[in-house]
């Protein structure tokens, strides 16, 4: 059965393709009303970190996370992450959020406080995790902000495509298909910063901070571009982990993802044995 047949057959039952489940993560720096990081510590009015599901902070203090609910069409998703963003700011005081992926001035990396989750065992556990990153990776690299987008098809996509399984056959055969549209994202995924990408421009502070030989231009004052550049958060320059590159983790089934995983873990980095 080639592509078009099976969109066909989807297609014939509306919520195969209606009900599909939709999440985004934003990730955004707190910033002084002067441009810089903000050092103030978590605002009180947003809850704890540890527990609000909707608002946390990811690597640092000052690195707000906004987690929407799942979403079943695209605009209760959008207007989810809207009323997120509006109370967050009702709490903010006389902070902003930095709207680009790269950082906004940083002068040291000792001025990026680790994100706090109290006292308890799992919170505490959360911060020594972070302590780890930071000595792996470097604080600077770790507070590149992203977005990510979570989405999962219904049981009726399921259905439609499969017709009626057993329980570990459905499981089988929907991993199978998870791990066949991961794949075509990793063929075709370049096109999305390709064509959509618009973040050439970073804070010259970053590049103190990294070996780059890349060409920059200035424009402005301590802003500088690349030409012709679409996501440097997606660059070598933005949030990479060479030593990844070797791993070489499959994706053409689960059993060799759950492999390549487990070889992962297990193999030990010069890098980082310090």
């Amino acid at each position: 059965m080639d592509f078009s047949q099976r969109l066909q057959q989807i297609s014939a039952n509306p919520d195969a393709l209606t009900q599909i489940g939709r999440g985004l993560e934003r990730e955004a720096l707190r910033i002084t009303p002067q441009g810089g990081l903000s050092a103030q510590p978590h605002p009180a009015g947003l809850g704890s970190a540890l527990t609000n599901k909707w608002v946390t902070t990811d690597f640092a203090e000052s690195l707000l996370e906004f987690i929407t609910p799942v979403s079943h069409d695209v605009d209760s998703l959008l207007t989810q992450l809207s009323d997120i963003h509006q109370f967050t700011y009702s709490q903010l005081d006389q902070e902003s959020l930095w709207p680009m992926s790269m950082p906004c001035f940083v002068g040291k990396e000792d001025d990026i406080t680790l994100a706090q989750y109290g006292s308890s065992n799992s919170g505490r556990m959360k911060t020594l995790y972070r302590e780890g990153l930071k000595h792996r990776y470097g604080s600077v690299m770790q507070v590149i902000s992203g977005v990510h987008f979570n989405f999962s098809f219904p049981d009726e996509f399921w259905q439609q495509l499969f017709g009626d399984q057993a329980e570990q056959e459905r499981r089988d055969s929907v991993s199978d298909a998870y791990f066949g549209l991961i794949r075509n994202y990793y063929r075709f995924g370049w096109l999305i910063p390709y064509l959509f990408g618009a973040s050439p421009a970073l804070c010259g502070s970053f590049l103190n901070k990294s070996a780059s030989e890349l060409n920059f231009e200035q424009v402005g004052c301590g802003t500088y571009f690349l030409p012709n550049a679409t996501a440097l958060r997606l660059s070598d320059l933005g949030y990479t982990n060479h030593e990844q590159s070797s791993l070489k983790i499959g994706f053409n089934s689960l059993d060799q993802y759950l492999e390549g995983l487990q070889r992962a873990i297990r193999t030990p980095s010069e890098e980082f044995a310090s």
